[in-house]
């Protein structure tokens, strides 16, 4: 007997979001949301989470049980965005031990126990998408943002990983890598950029997007329109895959 799920093109999925309160994982969100999809976003700050309109949980995604409970309250996912993570700069031969586990625990070791919750059910329906929102620190080194870079090259390592080992059962996994984006994240980055240098903030965000041969950040519904065509049927062959939604900034 055939136990494979046949999923429709114009079928609903069960969209699950992590980091979803805000930024990119509330633009994405919405998208979902708007395109008929059910969707459920994770994170730990429940004033977030209930302002964003959306069905939530609370979640600590370096937390194995955290994320257990969290997806047994959400029932099987067809689609599950690993959105959450966080940033901190230091020198890289500055870099203090606690800046380096927490880094590698919210951007790396976070993909890794998601992927291990949520693919089984997956699998055994025959049709899922795994997206990890990655950066272009997956693809390249920044200065000053040694554990983050590291952390999310092996993020896209474990996707890939996953793709090769998934390709036969109906879920891909991918990653999608922005470059700067317009998100509370980058805000913060840029109050704290002008407080220790006294730079204005156009000065400080000119910073940013120089390598962007577009000279601007990355918008977040750009992110999530990616995200949306990566659950799609359109994107049943796209697996693997590094997505970068920089401007050119990773080919320039």
């Amino acid at each position: 007997m055939n136990l494979v799920r046949k999923v429709s093109r114009s079928a609903a999925r069960k969209v699950f979001i992590t980091g979803g309160g805000s930024g990119i994982g509330l633009a994405v969100a919405n998208a979902f949301a708007a395109a008929s999809h059910e969707v459920i976003v994770a994170g730990r700050n429940t004033g977030k989470l209930e302002a964003s309109g959306h069905r939530f949980v609370t979640i600590d995604v370096t937390d194995e049980a955290s994320i257990a409970g969290a997806l047994n309250t959400a029932g099987p996912i067809d689609v599950f965005v690993a959105n959450a993570g966080a940033a901190a700069t230091a020198p890289a031969l500055k870099t203090k031990r606690e800046i380096w586990d927490r880094m590698i625990a919210v951007n790396l070791t976070s993909v890794y126990l998601c992927a291990q919750a949520a693919l089984p059910q997956m699998t055994e329906r025959g049709w899922g998408r795994f997206i990890a929102i990655a950066s272009t620190a997956s693809l390249k080194g920044y200065a000053y943002a040694g554990a983050y870079s590291a952390a999310k090259h092996g993020a896209l390592g474990w996707i890939r990983t996953l793709a090769v080992e998934l390709a036969k059962t109906g879920v891909t996994a991918n990653a999608i890598c922005p470059g700067f984006t317009d998100t509370p994240l980058v805000d913060n980055a840029l109050a704290a950029t002008t407080e220790k240098t006294g730079r204005s903030r156009e000065n400080a965000l000119a910073e940013f997007v120089k390598d962007n041969p577009m000279g601007r950040l990355v918008q977040t519904d750009e992110v999530a329109a990616a995200a949306l065509w990566l659950a799609s049927d359109a994107a049943a062959s796209v697996n693997g895959q590094a997505i970068a939604i920089d401007g050119g900034e990773t080919t320039s």
